[in-house]
C-alpha cells in the first residue's frame, strides 16, 4: 500500500467529518468508516504510519486512527 495515498484518502475523509461540531463525533465517524470501508491491510498500513508519527495525517484524523489502533 502507498502511505502516502492513505494519508491523503484519510485526510480526505476527516475534510468531511471536519464540519461535525462535536469534535467527538467526528472522530467516531472517520473510525467508523475506516472499520467499514478500507481493507484490513489498508487499516493497519495506516495504523502503523500512525505509531511512526503519523507524517501527513490531519489532527483529527491522527486521533480517530488512534482509535482504530485500540
Amino acid at each position: 500500500m502507498d502511505i502516502e495515498n492513505l494519508v491523503k484518502m484519510a485526510n480526505s475523509i476527516g475534510d468531511f467529518f471536519s464540519a461535525e461540531p462535536d469534535r467527538e463525533i467526528g472522530v467516531a465517524g472517520i473510525t467508523q468508516h475506516l472499520k467499514n470501508f478500507w481493507e484490513q491491510r489498508m487499516q493497519l498500513a495506516t495504523i502503523q504510519h500512525y505509531e511512526a508519527g503519523g507524517e501527513g495525517l490531519t489532527d483529527l484524523v491522527k486521533t480517530a486512527v488512534g482509535q482504530l489502533a485500540k
